[in-house]
């Protein structure tokens, strides 16, 4: 078997297709020899996953399109939103591109997440330029409309401004994780903020040049579509209902607030999710000094187990290290390599696998894709979920405490496979001498132990030359001499005065079990504790474990970490914290700067809570897991609804400003009702784009966009009933006198005014 590795950075489909090419070219000179490139062969798990994004996001964006058709009421507006939203997102992929960052998942949970708000920002912009275009008259003077547009475009760049900021700023405490887990979220941060700036360009050169030249004279004096008519009058009478009863309307969303907060406590922290690769690696793991024959013997007959199983497609092993290998293993370790077929259930196909090898006691085995594998590589050092490493001088402290801490462990419930790392012990003929019978017969231990050495081990004698090769001549005793222990002890030792003496007459020889390698980290030696998890999450075992350590004592010099994804998580809690509260300092300070009013802003913050309840509710009606893919949800919906919140007030202050009319329930019943259209529309958008992820399941590539779904399209719905029935209430009855006047500028012109 054949292993081919590729560097951290580089694409996989390009180097397979590289590797692909130079079979071909060898077959050629290999006649006879049938070469299988499909026993591990990552790539078409990731054409796979490829294909289940594109197909789930073709039918999203459709669904998004017809959403946009529906309210806009005319093709040409619908067209101009969709090539901005294209436009925003190919942007950020260009500038990927530049980057040298190739597409992976994470960058795709990033571009997911700033989804949402490229759409809200096209939407708002497109309907906001539509309204005041249609207000003109059919046969009205064509050159009034680059003027209309450019107010449209111009009225929402404040809002636009701040909100873009306050969103960019939410997603800088992931620049400020380090370590492993930093290195997995910051092509997330990155691809979010590169698609929510591309948004903000977009929406501001864009969309008012798009509109210009679409919505001419097919738009001018339309009414509006029927069905916005009919949502706006059933909205007015509700929303006026709420504003007269906005203290029952507050008690229901701080009730909201409250479910979502109760059911934090439920969540299971479980950061990267398993993923759904057909290929398995299998880790075996044979007694100490299992000889190869015993070794191929084995495989072959696991081999054969395997492929009896359901559902796998093809099977691979190799043991030992390689010749080139970089791993430093003995030949009692092995790796399997085990295709499944796609169409049948991953899950099932696993734990077939696992029942097969169970039937090897003293075999250790561990099933896992290799992506698991690297992950667990990377964050722990091991194969397992989580490890305990346990550090100090002494060799046999160790061990004794290695033991205490895998019975305070032993009792948690979830862990299993709990084991001591398997101490690497081969059997060795000890040899000591007897320093008064050598001095019988004249010999020191020096030349006991130098000709001992040369009869078991050998000893180079000279070099022979052969044109251009060199070889070592060594001189060594013939096998019959050495191959048992009655053998090894009737070795003839030569004495001083010309005759022989056995070994044994001289020294006792007899086999111990040694050490043949000792791990270390630094100048530490260390021992390792590990377990897997079952049945529950990593957060609430690694509380118990840490709790159990507590009651293990340790001498001096001596001491006991958890490893494992756990513990890297709680490292970078302290900076990721510290960095979210500057961030939502700033964020409140901006919220004033926007509101010019501290009230407002304080309100706002508020808000967010219930917003964000039904995409904790959905989260634990899809599992209760607080996944990578659930957290990124929860940013998206938080960037929904402080966008849509924002923009709502900004233009309930807008109006009142312009037309000096009071803060007041009639105020926010027409402010609210011109705003129903572009709330709606960014919330089915949103919703439909990720609704073909929800349904179609945890399959291969969705691993961590389908949490994400569940958590989005379930805070779409109370942040939408936020935005549009708390945010008015709260507006009329504390958005009065609320806010500082705004500075006194002297109008700009427009160009050629």
């Amino acid at each position: 078997m054949l292993v081919v590795e590729k560097l951290p950075w580089s694409n996989t489909l390009d180097v397979t297709r590289a590797v692909d090419e130079k079979l071909n070219t060898l077959r050629a000179g290999l006649p006879g020899v049938n070469i299988d490139s499909t026993v591990f062969r990552p790539a078409s798990f990731i054409r796979t996953a490829i294909g289940h994004n594109g197909r789930a996001l073709l039918l999203g964006a459709l669904l998004l399109i017809a959403v946009l058709l529906i309210f806009l009421g005319h093709w040409r507006p619908t067209l101009a939103g969709t090539v901005a939203i294209l436009t925003s997102l190919a942007a950020a992929l260009f500038v990927l591109h530049l980057r040298g960052e190739t597409l992976n998942v994470m960058l795709l949970t990033g571009l997911m997440i700033a989804i949402g708000v490229i759409v809200d920002v096209v939407v708002v912009g497109v309907e906001n330029i539509l309204r005041r275009v249609r207000r003109l008259p059919a046969d009205g003077d064509g050159r009034v409309l680059p003027a209309v547009v450019l107010d449209a475009s111009v009225e929402m760049q404040g809002v636009l401004l701040f909100a873009a900021l306050i969103l960019l700023l939410a997603m800088v405490p992931v620049l400020f994780i380090e370590d492993v887990l930093g290195a997995f979220l910051r092509p997330l941060a990155v691809s979010y903020l590169l698609a929510v700036g591309a948004g903000a360009v977009v929406a501001l050169t864009l969309t008012p040049a798009l509109s210009l030249l679409l919505l001419s004279g097919a738009t001018r004096g339309r009414g509006e579509p029927g069905l916005i008519l009919w949502l706006r009058r059933g909205y007015e009478r509700m929303l006026a209902w709420t504003v007269r009863r906005s203290t029952t309307i507050f008690a229901a969303a701080g009730v909201i607030a409250l479910a979502g907060l109760a059911v934090l406590p439920s969540f299971s922290p479980e950061l990267l999710p398993p993923f759904k690769e057909p290929y398995l690696m299998i880790q075996l793991e044979a007694p100490p000094a299992t000889s190869r024959p015993e070794m191929e013997r084995i495989i072959t007959r696991i081999g054969r187990e395997v492929q009896a199983v359901p559902g796998v497609r093809n099977f691979g092993a190799h043991f030992g290290r390689a010749v080139t290998g970089d791993q430093a293993v003995g030949i009692n370790s092995a790796t399997l390599w085990v295709s499944l077929d796609p169409s049948v259930d991953h899950d099932a196909g696993v734990a077939a696998i696992q029942k097969t090898l169970g039937g090897y006691p003293g075999l250790a085995h561990r099933v896992e894709t290799y992506t698991e594998h690297s992950l667990k590589q990377v964050l722990t050092g091991s194969n397992d979920d989580m490890v305990v490493r346990l550090y100090g001088p002494e060799w046999n402290v160790l061990r004794s405490k290695a033991e205490d801490v895998r019975q305070a462990i032993s009792g948690i419930g979830g862990v299993v496979g709990l084991h001591k790392e398997r101490l690497v012990e081969e059997p060795q003929v000890e040899i000591e001498l007897d320093l008064a019978r050598a001095a019988r017969y004249g010999l020191t231990p020096g030349d006991v132990r130098r000709q001992a050495a040369t009869l078991m081990n050998g000893i180079q004698a000279g070099q022979l030359y052969q044109g251009q090769e060199m070889f070592n001549v060594v001189v060594w005793s013939v096998p019959e001499a050495r191959r048992s222990l009655t053998s090894i002890r009737n070795l003839l030792l030569d004495t001083p005065n010309g005759g022989h003496v056995r070994l044994a007459e001289v020294a006792g020889v007899r086999i111990v079990p040694a050490m043949t390698s000792i791990h270390r980290e630094t100048i530490t030696r260390r021992m390792d504790v590990g377990f897997n998890v079952r049945g529950r999450d990593l957060g609430s075992i690694a509380r118990d474990v840490r709790r159990a350590l507590q009651g293990v004592e340790f001498p001096l010099e001596h001491r006991a970490v958890l490893l494992g994804e756990f513990a890297q998580r709680q490292e970078a809690r302290q900076r990721t914290l510290i960095a979210g509260a500057v961030a939502a300092i700033g964020i409140f300070l901006l919220l004033q700067a926007a509101f010019r009013s501290w009230r407002l802003a304080a309100l706002t913050l508020l808000t967010w809570p219930a917003a964000l309840a039904g995409g904790a509710l959905a989260a634990v009606a899809g599992g209760a897991t607080l996944s990578l893919g659930a957290l990124a949800g929860f940013l998206a919906v938080a960037v929904i609804a402080a966008r849509t919140g924002m923009t709502l007030i900004g233009h309930l202050q807008r109006l009142g400003e312009q037309e000096g009319e009071a803060v007041g329930p009639e105020l926010v019943l027409r402010g609210s009702c011109e705003r129903l259209a572009p709330i709606l529309m960014t919330a089915l958008g949103t919703g439909l784009i990720f609704a073909p992820f929800a349904v179609s399941g945890n399959i291969p590539g969705l691993e961590i966009v389908h949490p994400m779904a569940f958590v989005v399209l379930g805070g779409l719905v109370t942040s939408t009933l936020v935005t549009l029935f708390v945010v008015p209430p709260l507006y009329a009855r504390y958005g009065a006198g609320s806010a500082e006047p705004a500075l006194d500028l002297p109008p700009v012109a427009a160009a050629g005014q």
